[in-house]
């Protein structure tokens, strides 16, 4: 793919939708595509994540494992970010992932998206802004389970 593709391909991003067509050639520039065959891992559960990933063509499912053992927690495709806490923050992977088929991915490091963040503050706000998000929704969700789990209604 050239970089005109992965251009688009990162517009198509939430995260980065906002961005401007020069910062968009920046950050794509700056990162890494990847081609992966079918059935090969991207990255592991627990392991160190210092970049997050685009899926530009193919799929990729993620996984865990339980007691009862392997689970499937999401399948994703063209313009999904993942990893996208590894941008900003040191963390480990909480699943694996594993193409489903040929894929193109671009790997934005940490270090990159930190220095984006550093020249075009508008960026750290969009993200702030998806995380507080994020954070509603999950919340909503617990307060949700909570009903469900309520000890006071065993």
């Amino acid at each position: 793919m050239s970089l005109e593709s992965d251009i688009a391909v990162l517009r198509d991003v939430p995260l980065f939708a906002e961005l401007s067509a020069d910062q968009l050639r920046l950050l794509a520039f700056g990162a890494e595509h990847r081609r992966l065959r079918s059935g090969e891992t991207l990255f592991r559960a627990s392991a160190r994540a210092d970049a997050g990933f685009v899926v530009a063509t193919g799929e990729v499912v993620l996984t865990t494992t339980t007691p009862k053992g392997e689970k499937t927690v999401g399948r994703h495709g063209p313009g999904t970010l993942l990893g996208e806490l590894a941008l900003v923050t040191e963390t480990r992977r909480p699943a694996t992932a594993v193409t489903t088929c040929d894929c193109d991915v671009i790997r934005i490091p940490r270090a990159l998206f930190r220095r984006m963040l550093e020249e075009y503050p508008e960026i750290a706000f969009a993200l702030h802004n998806r995380i507080a998000d994020d954070l509603g929704r999950m919340t909503a969700d617990i307060m949700a389970l909570e009903e469900r789990f309520d000890p006071a209604d065993r």
